[in-house]
């Protein structure tokens, strides 16, 4: 039996930006594409290029190996020829490899927002499909509002959506873009879009979570035909969200009502990666993940002591829908480490750290691990400092540099215009190949005066660190009080262009971030060493 492609958009670096609170940099947008394409969606949507100077930075080169790379824009304006579009001129012209062009289909849209005619729309979306394929790149639309622009005027929506098909469009995407349509409602309104002409292989879904029904939604309107899902990471959108492609994705794959039918780009081997790309996300955005998280949350596969523990150290399978390790989670309730074993095999193949399953220093590796999450290190996020203490606990790791001592000083002075000012200096001792070396540096504060004198000197490895950057610097209180435990999460990149995420966790800022500091030269030093960075380099 043949399967039928289900194909996955992700709109996080886009629809996912619009959600309060977040606000992706450069950086931030190529290290989430990085991660998008590697776990293996089909179509990463970047922004919309034209609109800001982030947006249009991040299109100035291909951010993509192997997943489609999309800009998202506006139609041309009503009254002006395509060609003479500025917008839509920017989103051809962009390093995309396709271009999703958002599109009035509500009436009362085009009469309010647009100001101009029906027909005026519809040639719109015609003649901006029609640049965008002439231009060589793949041309999607989204049908802002769809199904409420059905329930207002279906035969005006549908003439939307096949305007787009007929002028080209490979994906014509219907949008429940206020995010209050129903689960049945999806699946009828889907059912006359195809039976109007438009294939389901041509359409797709993008819903909002304003019912918390996004998620359902989108399987709904799989189910009436359509063929593409947009969503994002962990939901993330503006109001209530958008549907979560976190949990879409092992449902398509791992319930049979859907697998036996449907296949995706995620395959079983790349779906152990789940939890950890979901975690890794939620460090970047530098909050607590969501402990119920269906699938990857820290408790969706743990259970209290009781009958539910009892059963369960029986048969996983009476209280469990499918297996932790299939999406890279653990069960929290058994006995026996052999659970949490498969996972740590598996994260330490990737890195190519080969372990026999029953070699005890394993064991203490996971019981390091755990010891030190739970006192709140986050080692999902933070790829480099897992990869240094497997290899610390498993093998050895070599003794570049040792840090003798450091310390930082603030000062908040009058300078000499009488203006107050705060200076942060630190100053660091550090032995290499037996000779100390004292290096005493000034910075924007005091973490950045600690990595300035810890990088100044490190004698016959200094040469070795020069094209070594701080990209990111993330500190996140793990409980109140001013006694509250730190974490400090640093993304670091180099000259090679591969990024990694150390992390360092303390009652004290700066040491917290000392630990994270040490991590990232070392990690540098062992990647040019080629004994490390496997998982930095992809």
């Amino acid at each position: 039996m043949t399967l039928e492609k289900i194909t996955l958009f992700d709109t996080t670096l886009r629809d996912g930006q619009q959600t309060p609170g977040i606000d992706f940099s450069v950086e931030d947008k190529i290290a989430i594409a990085a991660m998008l394409d590697e776990f293996g969606i089909d179509f990463i949507e970047g922004g919309y290029p034209g609109a800001n100077p982030t947006d249009t930075t991040f299109f100035s080169r291909k951010r993509t190996q192997k997943a489609g790379f999309v800009a998202f824009g506006m139609t041309k304006r009503a009254g002006i020829s395509a060609s003479n579009d500025p917008g839509l001129s920017q989103l051809i012209q962009s390093k995309a490899d396709a271009v999703c062009l958002v599109a009035k289909s509500w009436d009362y849209h085009v009469k309010v927002a647009l100001g101009c005619t029906n027909e005026e729309n519809l040639e719109s979306i015609r003649d901006s499909v029609k640049a965008v394929v002439e231009a060589g790149k793949l041309s999607m639309v989204d049908c802002e509002h769809f199904f409420d622009g059905y329930k207002a005027n279906p035969d005006y929506a549908i003439a939307c959506a096949k305007e787009a098909y007929q002028a080209g469009a490979r994906w014509v995407v219907l949008c429940d873009t206020n995010g209050g349509t129903q689960p049945p409602e999806i699946r009828d309104i889907v059912s006359a879009v195809i039976a109007s002409g438009i294939p389901g292989s041509s359409l797709g879904i993008h819903a909002h979570n304003d019912t918390g029904q996004a998620v359902a939604n989108s399987l709904a309107a799989v189910e009436a035909g359509v063929r593409q899902i947009q969503g994002t990471l962990n939901g993330i959108g503006e109001r209530c969200g958008n549907a979560d492609l976190i949990t879409i994705i092992p449902t398509l794959c791992l319930k049979d009502t859907y697998s036996s039918r449907f296949e995706t780009s995620i395959d079983r081997e790349k779906l152990v990666g789940l939890t950890r790309l979901s975690r890794a996300f939620d460090e970047l955005l530098n909050r607590s993940p969501n402990h119920q998280s269906p699938y990857v949350g820290g408790s969706a596969f743990a259970t209290k002591a009781g009958i539910h523990a009892s059963a369960l150290l029986k048969d996983p399978k009476t209280y469990e829908h499918v297996e932790p390790e299939s999406v890279g989670n653990f069960r929290k309730v058994m006995v026996s480490d052999q659970g949490g074993k498969a996972n740590f095999l598996n994260e330490l193949k990737r890195r190519g750290i080969t372990v026999a399953k029953d070699d005890p220093k394993l064991d203490t590796l996971i019981s390091i691990v755990k010891e030190r999450e739970a006192s709140g290190y986050a080692y999902e996020g933070a790829d480099a400092s897992f990869e240094l203490l497997a290899l610390k606990t498993l093998g050895t790791v070599p003794n570049f540099f040792a840090v003798e001592s450091f310390r930082v000083m603030v000062e908040r002075r009058f300078d000499s215009h009488g203006k107050l000012k705060t200076v942060s200096e630190a100053v660091v001792k550090v032995l290499v190949d037996g000779e100390m070396v004292m290096s005493v540096a000034e910075g924007d504060g005091p973490v950045n005066a600690l990595d300035i004198a810890l990088r100044k000197d490190l004698g016959k490895y200094q040469t070795e660190i020069l094209d070594l950057e701080l990209a990111d610097y993330k500190v996140r209180i793990l409980n109140g009080g001013t006694e509250a435990i730190t974490r400090v999460l640093i993304e670091s990149t180099d000259a090679s262009g591969a990024r990694w995420w150390t992390v360092g966790v303390s009652e004290n800022i700066i040491d917290a971030s000392f630990q994270a500091l040490m991590d990232s030269i070392v990690y540098k030093l062992m990647k040019n060493r080629e004994l490390a960075g496997k998982i930095a380099a992809e």
